[in-house]
């Protein structure tokens, strides 16, 4: 863990590419909790003119640490998966992915660590989710985290830190879950709507 500690300070020298770097590894080969956190705090307090690129480059270095794990998904994890897992579960799994698409991406990528992340992006890739939405999940769901920590730099100052420590964590869970039930009410509303249209279209419909 020391050493993971020493290369994230390492990095986090080079500023925005640093963070990319960070956040890329993060998402893909290593576990780096907390650490892309602090630093965007510290650099956006340091350069508060460089918020939206500071965010913007951990938010690009997830999205590509994501898709090399989707990738892997594709090209062969659900092997691996059902060797780790039992295979009822790995079924419910893809099948939430095939149900709710972005959503099952969307809210995991909200969450702060501890919270399991990377076998979501690897069962996107099990689940054959398109790439574009896939993408457009982790992009959301990153940015809207890192543009967050972000702000809250800019608004807390030197505080950020511990206000994180203290607040992030429950605020993420409880806007993941309003995202979560908004998205459960679009695809509910979305599929009445689809019923509805093909009922109307059939050509029984309107006989008496």
């Amino acid at each position: 863990m020391n050493h993971l500690l020493s290369l994230g300070r390492w990095l986090g020298t080079f500023g925005g590419p640093g963070l990319f770097a960070l956040a890329f590894l993060d998402s893909s080969f290593l576990s780096l909790p907390e650490v892309i956190d602090i630093l965007v705090v510290s650099f956006v307090l340091q350069h508060k003119d460089r918020l939206v690129y500071y965010a913007l480059m951990s938010t690009l270095g997830s999205l590509a640490g994501c898709l090399l794990v989707y990738l892997a998904g594709l090209k062969g994890g659900e092997a691996f998966l059902r060797r780790r897992f039992n295979a009822g579960r790995v079924e419910r799994g893809m099948a939430m992915f095939r149900r709710y698409g972005l959503l099952a991406v969307l809210v995991p990528a909200l969450l702060p660590p501890p919270a399991p992340f990377k076998i979501f992006v690897l069962l996107a890739g099990v689940a054959r989710v398109r790439l574009r939405t896939f993408a457009l999940a982790i992009g959301v769901g990153r940015g809207v985290r890192y543009f967050g920590i972000a702000i809250l730099a800019v608004w807390y100052g030197d505080l950020a830190g511990q206000y994180l420590q203290s607040n992030a964590r429950p605020a993420t869970i409880a806007m993941a879950g309003v995202v979560l039930l908004g998205g459960i009410a679009y695809v509910i509303w979305a599929r009445r709507g689809a019923r509805g249209s093909d009922e109307s279209g059939s050509p029984t419909a309107g006989k008496p």
